[in-house]
């Protein structure tokens, strides 16, 4: 499995360059509010071309998701919602290997809309760092948090827009994302695993690294290090180093295998085979299931 791609369908293309405002789609160029604009390449959502890359990569499973940096989950519901709806039916519409986390805004919450997309067979909810980094952030989503929750379903934080970040063009992906990863994994220590005690959750680029600080963590106050076995990170855009560390802050049961495409390409972790297992079999069925399920259906 991997559980982090992105693919937009054409409803969210359509969707995209029928706005006269951001996020919006001018041809192939993407325009974001406070960034520059972005060329995307047209083969990177060919449907066909990307399910013969996922056969390629030996997946029987690939999750695609919304671009959260898009900021689609931060407008308007008048907004929002023809893009959400445009995103899901063409997500539910891809072939095999792909199925997809569903979306869903978050200004105003209604969680009946995701609890449709969930009945459509979508396998989670995916949601912006931006709206996880604190307390607030999590009474705000809590209805949505609550029906994953109730139907034993996953949860998969990405990063969010970037907001205004200037630089050249790889600073989004390596200081904004990272830091919002980071900030998202000890807010969910602090405020979401309590009010959520059942819930799974992934996070996204190995949560930014903010594993690798827990022993800071443990010397001021935050526990003795014990290690969530339903709050898992994912691999995208990290290599044998990162992963090795995560890993020996962790323990190899809490790591999935994502590779972000068509952002970033899949990476050998070179860790053995064993951890190889785990990554793409073993922990993502856990992720998706739970711990008494074998299977995905």
């Amino acid at each position: 499995m991997d559980v982090h791609q992105h693919l937009w369908g054409t409803p969210l293309l359509a969707a995209l360059r029928a706005r006269s405002a951001p996020p919006r789609l001018d041809g192939w160029t993407l325009h974001l509010a406070g960034e520059p604009p972005y060329e995307v390449d047209p083969d990177d959502h060919d449907v066909a071309r990307r399910a013969g890359l996922a056969r390629a990569d030996g997946l029987g499973l690939a999750l695609v998701s919304l671009s959260s940096p898009l900021g689609v989950e931060f407008l308007p519901p008048e907004q929002a919602d023809p893009l959400l709806d445009a995103y899901h039916d063409g997500a539910a519409a891809l072939p095999e290997p792909f199925r997809a986390w569903a979306s869903a805004r978050v200004t105003e919450i209604d969680a009946d809309a995701l609890a449709v997309q969930l009945d459509r067979g979508f396998v989670g909810l995916q949601l912006p760092a931006t709206a996880l980094l604190d307390a607030e952030g999590y009474r705000r989503c809590a209805p949505l948090l609550s029906l994953l929750e109730e139907r034993g379903l996953p949860l998969f934080v990405h990063p969010g827009p970037a907001g205004g970040a200037e630089g050249p063009g790889w600073w989004a992906a390596v200081v904004p994302y990272v830091s919002q990863m980071h900030a998202a994994w000890y807010a969910f220590r602090a405020f979401g695993r309590p009010a959520f005690p059942r819930l799974r959750v992934c996070f996204a680029l190995l949560a930014g690294l903010a594993p690798l600080h827990g022993e800071r963590f443990i010397a001021r106050g935050g526990g003795r290090g014990e290690i969530d076995r339903d709050a898992f990170v994912e691999t995208s855009s990290y290599g044998p180093r990162a992963a090795d560390a995560v890993v020996r802050a962790l323990g190899v049961d809490v790591v999935v295998h994502g590779s972000d495409r068509p952002y970033a390409d899949p990476q050998d972790l070179g860790l053995g085979e064993a951890a190889r297992h785990a990554f793409r079999v073993a922990n993502p069925h856990r992720l998706l299931g739970g711990e008494e399920r074998t299977h995905v259906v």
